[in-house]
């Protein structure tokens, strides 16, 4: 059964709150307090505490940091987590985190993402936030990320670039398509750039209609304040309605489809990229022939309820189409997890899928697997059978433990 995270920021969000919450839900604080030397930030002390926010036990994330640079442009920070040997599905979502701040403070000031200088994310804490959090959703075997109304706080905050309204315009922008709401009043800046990046990146909607929550947990923000809990909550919980029917497995999902006769190979590639970036389950693109018999592709797009609107207006906007076709269709889709296992010393992400007879199967990620064979000069056959074995026995113990 896949696991899908929900995160309720009823006060807002940022990154170490969402390190914290993950902790509280069975991130191992070791594993965090190790990041830092593992991408190469040197003297840095990861501090995780318990704390109470209102009447809440959370957990609080600190980082002890020496004197670092101001800020880092956005290729340094990109060099940095590839020399780390981040799994490349981490590197690749972390990479759009810090893209989308980066394109934010751009648009904000005039320039260009490569030019701007990153005072906040550029920053160590905020490079651990992002990657860590990332990360540690994939570590929990977190399938699909879901977000709740995102309450922005009041008032103004400084920041590198003076005072500012809350939330501040880079944050705002990073917000624009989600759903947010106005403070609690007297409650200041709760949502940082950092926090509205994973939520934009990581998040593919609103939460399903229902669920079965398995674990929920808090993290602590930094305020503390009187008769109210400054807590981000995340819950793991197994999906179930409006996504299944009689228990069966079957989803209700839609399709949207659209022609289009008139772009390059190019952008045809670029826009599916970004459809599947904003939430699409699946896109398919099928040659077709349009009239006066012109060569055309048609995109193929699924998507859930919730995300057919939001993906409707890219489609049209993405593409040269002037119109998008829309049906309710049901897919049955296996149940999977994804397990990071350890392959000569090298982290490979496998979704192990299980199969209507109750049999396993596992598929490691080719870019795993292409990574990790060209670091050990292994034939990636090899690194594919080793990860696929690696991730059998790690089922096969979790269910021994179960039974016992």
């Amino acid at each position: 059964m896949p696991t899908i995270a929900i995160l309720d920021p009823f006060s807002g969000i940022s990154g170490d709150m969402t390190l914290g919450a993950l902790i509280d839900v069975g991130l191992d604080p070791a594993w965090l307090q190790a990041l830092p030397q593992r991408l190469g930030l040197e003297g840095i002390a990861v501090r995780v505490q318990e704390v109470r926010r209102g009447d809440l036990a959370c957990r609080k994330v600190d980082f002890d940091i020496p004197p670092q640079p101001h800020g880092r442009h956005i290729r340094e920070i990109r060099a940095l987590v590839a020399a780390a040997g981040v799994p490349d599905r981490v590197r690749e979502r972390a990479d759009r985190a810090f893209t989308a701040i980066a394109t934010a403070e751009g648009e904000i000031h005039g320039v260009s993402a490569e030019k701007v200088h990153l005072h906040e994310v550029g920053a160590v804490d905020a490079i651990l936030d992002v990657v860590g959090s990332v990360w540690g959703f994939e570590l929990l075997g977190v399938d699909r990320v879901y977000c709740g109304p995102i309450s922005l706080g009041d008032g103004t905050v400084r920041a590198a670039h003076g005072v500012l309204p809350v939330p501040a315009p880079a944050t705002l922008k990073l917000l624009e398509g989600l759903e947010v709401r106005p403070g609690p009043e007297g409650s200041g800046e709760l949502v940082t750039p950092t926090g509205a990046a994973l939520v934009r990146v990581l998040s593919e909607g609103p939460p399903p209609a229902s669920f079965v929550p398995k674990r929920s947990g808090f993290g602590a923000g930094t305020k503390d304040f009187k008769g109210r809990a400054n807590a981000l909550r995340i819950v793991l919980a197994e999906p179930t309605a409006g996504a299944r029917r009689d228990g069966d497995g079957v989803e209700r999902l839609v399709q949207l489809a659209a022609d289009v006769d008139d772009m390059s190979g190019e952008y045809v590639a670029a826009a599916a990229d970004a459809l599947r970036e904003a939430g699409a389950l699946d896109v398919v693109l099928l040659a077709t022939t349009m009239k006066k018999g012109r060569p055309g592709t048609r995109f193929e797009v699924l998507v859930t309820p919730e995300r057919a609107d939001a993906l409707e207006a890219l489609l049209l906007s993405a593409t040269t189409t002037i119109g998008v076709r829309r049906a309710a269709v049901e897919r049955r889709a296996l149940p999977r997890e994804r397990r990071v296992v350890r392959v000569l010393d090298h982290d490979v992400s496998v979704k192990v899928v299980t199969t209507p007879g109750g049999g396993r199967r596992a598929k490691p990620e080719f870019d795993d697997v292409r990574r990790v064979a060209e670091a050990t000069a292994r034939p990636m056959a090899d690194i594919f059978f080793l990860a696929a074995q690696e991730a059998e026995r790690a089922v096969a113990r979790n269910e021994g433990s179960r039974g016992g």
